[in-house]
């Protein structure tokens, strides 16, 4: 297996396990819309069902057309996120990793959309009463992965180039 692939198959799964398994302890430690403190004043554990997307986009929708429309959007951005690691140089471990995080927080999702028919957040951020949207480790995931991406892209100049070694196994 080449160093990408090994990327991806270690960052992306990981993503996926750590956000499936937070989400399993929070639905069955939190009810719904409950707010647990962890530091008053600014971070709190709770347990929201997003039926929409980032910000709750979508969410007023029916829910015949959002689901399979935020489920092939997402299996869309995969596909796509797979050839571009395929064609990022083998030497980007960066935007590698980087590839990946957005990968396994977008699975993280998926896999709720479809089971449950929205996606569990928990992680509730705040100062006195501004609250930022709760999120969850997918979220944080793919937060994360793109902002890299525009540092590595938009900063530092590197395009999502083609590998220049021979057959990439991703």
């Amino acid at each position: 297996m080449d160093k990408k692939s090994k990327i991806i198959l270690t960052v992306a799964p990981l993503v996926l396990a750590l956000d499936r398994l937070t989400k399993l302890l929070v639905a069955g430690k939190v009810g719904i819309d409950q707010e647990i403190p962890v530091i008053n004043g600014f971070f709190n554990i709770v347990q929201v069902h997003n039926t929409g997307t980032a910000f709750g986009m979508f969410s007023a929708s029916h829910n015949q057309f959002r689901t399979p429309f935020l489920a092939v959007s997402t299996l869309l951005a995969l596909a796509l996120l797979f050839y571009f690691a395929k064609k990022t140089r083998q030497g980007d471990t960066l935007t590698l990793i980087a590839i990946a995080l957005i990968i396994g927080g977008a699975a993280g999702n998926l896999l709720d959309r479809l089971t449950y028919g929205y996606v569990i957040d928990f992680i509730d951020w705040y100062i006195g009463s501004y609250h930022w949207p709760s999120f969850n480790i997918a979220d944080s995931g793919i937060t994360v992965g793109v902002f890299i991406l525009a540092v590595e892209v938009f900063v530092r100049g590197k395009s999502m180039g083609t590998d220049s070694a021979p057959g990439g196994s991703i």
